[in-house]
C-alpha cells in the first residue's frame, strides 16, 4: 500500500507534505541547470507522501511541471505539438551514456505500469530519442521511499540528479543527489522508522 496524503492536511507542509516538524523547506537548495527539465506526473503521484517530482520542482526553478490526469489531460495539451529537440528519459531500449546534446529533457513520473501507458498516450513523446541511465555499479545501496521493482527503476529525483551529472557535471548535481538522501531521511524519520530503515543506532 502507498501513503496518500490530501491536500491541507493537518499537521503537514502544503509544499512538502511533511509532517512539519521534519519539514524540508528551508533546507531545499536552489539548482540552476542548463537543461530545461520537463516532469510529466500521474495524477496518482501528485498526493502519494513519497512523490519526489513535487521536491524536484522545489530546487529547480527551471522544471515544468505537468500533470497527467484522465484521458491524458492536461498534458496532452500542454506538450508541445513536436518534440523540439527534446529527449525523452526512459529505460529500456534507449541511448546509453554517453549521450548526444540534450537542451530539453522530459521525464515521466510515475509507477513502470503508468509511464508505459502515459507514454502510449501522449503522441508528442514518441518522435523523441530515448535515453537511458547506466546500470547501478554492483553492490551500491540506496535508501528510497519506494522499492523497486525492476534493476532500472529509480525514484523521479533520484533520475533527474542522474541526469543532470551525466549532462552538466557531478557538481550541478551534487545538491540534488543530497537532497534526495535527505528528503528520503525525512520522511522515514516522520515516520518513525529511519533506524529501522538505515542501520542507524537510535539516538
Amino acid at each position: 500500500m502507498r501513503s496518500f496524503t490530501a491536500a491541507g492536511a493537518p499537521g503537514r507542509c502544503p509544499r512538502c507534505l511533511i509532517l512539519h516538524a521534519h519539514c524540508i523547506c528551508a533546507e531545499v537548495p536552489r539548482v540552476e541547470t542548463r537543461t530545461e527539465l520537463v516532469v510529466v506526473r500521474h495524477e496518482k503521484e501528485g498526493w502519494k507522501s513519497t512523490g519526489t517530482a513535487r521536491i524536484a520542482a522545489l530546487a529547480l526553478p527551471g522544471l515544468k511541471l505537468l500533470d497527467y490526469g484522465e484521458d491524458s489531460e492536461p498534458a496532452r495539451s500542454l506538450l508541445p505539438p513536436h518534440t523540439d529537440g527534446a529527449h525523452l528519459l526512459f529505460p529500456g531500449d534507449a541511448a546509453q551514456p554517453p549521450w548526444p546534446a540534450v537542451t530539453r529533457l522530459v521525464v515521466l513520473d510515475g509507477t513502470w505500469r503508468q509511464t508505459r501507458k502515459m507514454y502510449g498516450k501522449l503522441p508528442a513523446l514518441h518522435a523523441a530519442p530515448r535515453l537511458a541511465l547506466p546500470p547501478k555499479p554492483l553492490g551500491e545501496r540506496v535508501l528510497r521511499l519506494r522499492a523497486s521493482t525492476f534493476e532500472e527503476g529509480r525514484s523521479t529525483l533520484e533520475a533527474i540528479a542522474e541526469a543532470i551529472a551525466l549532462l552538466e557535471g557531478e557538481a550541478v548535481a551534487a545538491p540534488l543527489f543530497d537532497l534526495h538522501a535527505r528528503y528520503v531521511e525525512k520522511v522515514f524519520r516522520a515516520r518513525g522508522v529511519w533506524e529501522q530503515k538505515s542501520g542507524a543506532p537510535a539516538c
